[in-house]
């Protein structure tokens, strides 16, 4: 008796009504053996005496302990735990406390942490930053996606619009796309060419992994997204660094690589390379396509940042010139609206579609099929081509003016070049400056960046940094630019 009072505690204010407090913490007790198999139990009058709760609420408990099965009632005897349960040992004492693994911080099996899977998430949160090179989102079309959304969620038939759709995506949006990335890009597909992901990153793993296997080579830059990495690593690749200088990928040292060895895939961001930004030269493209034509490599070819370049038309991207099917072009929305918007696109041959859509069906049914629809009709009505045009040219702006602030008021403590396009200027500090320690002490004054390690490799520490403009107004660039300057003058 003197068990069940420390045992079994009722909390008259919580929101859980009483008799499950009592109905969950017994079953926890048989759980861990306190409550044996056969065990008899205190009758209901004498348990609720006990605990000083009302006799109706026991009963309710024991009601619910015997419709799920873990006691058992016998007439004229009395109430037990059901004798067919395992043998449960209770766990020894360790100096007065129960010796108990917390089961929700740490499993009871073993697995591989797989190290190339580290990856700190980013998160939105300071008032000020220095991003990735992130959108606006202040500058988004939300209105119209309001507006979109609603109809697409409220009216044609809704078994239609809610039900299942086909794995490859919205077909309308797909037509969209289609239509638009034939206009800005220079492509000549259809619907059947585009599967709609959740972003690059699906793109991604659904290419790796359907695509890649175990020992494969994937060429990549020296330099590179570690997201694109990680993906790779995960199939099983091995990863072949090639060195990227001032017009982008060295081609000349792939060329090399395909000489000796099998390469499987080359994964590059040519129209603004990531990190540094710069474009991969003309006759790196066509040479490329050549090698990848005759090698038959896959190209990956992430659209990043196309949608922004400053200076002329952009150079048309690599699939618009393939001769033999060999590039997957990749993109998403979340550079050009939001980053919440989980609505991206994998352009390829018809064969390679549909079996990577086989493969995103096992991993993620469908998308957001409401959402798609409504991406489709803002594309259907110009809405996302004016935002873009718009944004283009406030962003144009902000990189003049942050430019033009980093040479005046930083040019002594980092070089730079001014990037003809995309959201952020790949920036070199000067090897005296901590910029990790630099990073911290900005974050104190609400100002986030990037200390740029992940950059680094284990023989090369570069301490340079992509510092993002396009998320912020000008006024913003200014405060952030005068708290780098302080806290590297003041050293706080």
């Amino acid at each position: 008796m003197i068990a069940y009072q420390r045992l079994l505690t009722i909390d008259k204010t919580a929101k859980l009504p009483a008799y499950l407090q009592l109905a969950n913490q017994m079953m926890s007790l048989i759980r861990g053996g306190e409550l044996r198999a056969g065990q008899k139990l205190l009758g209901t009058r004498q348990l609720a005496q006990f605990l000083g709760i009302h006799r109706k609420t026991v009963v309710q408990a024991y009601d619910e302990l015997l419709a799920q099965g873990w006691l058992e009632s016998r007439t004229g005897s009395g109430t037990y735990v059901v004798e067919n349960l395992p043998e449960i040992k209770p766990q020894p004492l360790v100096d007065g406390q129960k010796e108990r693994r917390n089961p929700a911080k740490t499993a009871g099996f073993s697995f591989d942490a797989l190290p190339h899977l580290w990856r700190p998430a980013l998160v939105s949160g300071q008032e000020l930053h220095l991003d990735d090179g992130f959108p606006d989102p202040r500058l988004a079309p939300l209105n119209e996606l309001t507006r979109a959304y609603r109809s697409n969620l409220l009216q044609g038939n809704r078994y239609v619009r809610l039900g299942y759709g086909d794995t490859k995506g919205s077909g309308w949006l797909r037509r969209e796309l289609a239509l638009y990335l034939n206009e800005t890009r220079g492509l000549k597909i259809t619907e059947e060419n585009v599967l709609i992901t959740r972003g690059t990153m699906m793109g991604l793993y659904l290419v790796a992994t359907g695509l890649v296997k175990k020992g494969d080579n994937v060429a990549v830059g020296a330099l590179s997204w570690s997201g694109a990495n990680m993906n790779f690593l995960q199939a099983g690749a091995n990863l072949l660094q090639l060195p990227i200088d001032e017009h982008g990928l060295v081609v000349d040292e792939l060329e090399q690589y395909c000489q000796k060895r099998p390469v499987r895939l080359v994964y590059l961001t040519s129209h603004h390379h990531y990190p540094t930004t710069v474009a991969l030269r003309a006759d790196r493209r066509l040479k490329l396509l050549r090698l990848a034509e005759e090698y038959g490599f896959i190209v990956f070819e992430d659209d990043y940042d196309y949608d922004f370049h400053y200076l002329s038309k952009p150079l048309l991207p690599l699939a618009s010139a393939d001769p033999a099917g060999t590039v997957l072009y990749c993109g998403s929305f979340t550079k050009a609206i939001s980053p919440a918007f989980r609505v991206g696109y994998l352009v390829g041959p018809e064969n390679v579609i549909n079996h990577l859509a086989q493969l995103r069906r096992i991993i993620d049914r469908q998308g957001d099929l409401v959402l798609e629809n409504s991406f489709a009709e803002l594309l259907q009505n110009g809405v996302i081509q004016r935002h873009l045009r718009k944004s283009l040219r406030e962003y144009r702006e902000r990189r003049d003016v942050f430019c033009e602030l980093l040479k005046t008021q930083m040019g002594e403590y980092l070089d730079f070049q001014i990037p003809d396009g995309g959201m952020a200027v790949w920036s070199r500090f000067r090897k005296e400056i901590n910029l990790e320690l630099l990073a911290e002490k900005a974050l104190k004054k609400e100002l986030v960046f990037s200390n740029g390690k992940h950059h680094d490799s284990p023989s090369n520490a570069l301490n340079s940094t992509r510092l993002g403009f396009a998320s912020s107004t000008v006024e913003e660039l200014e405060k952030c630019v005068n708290i780098l300057r302080n806290i590297i003058l003041k050293g706080a």
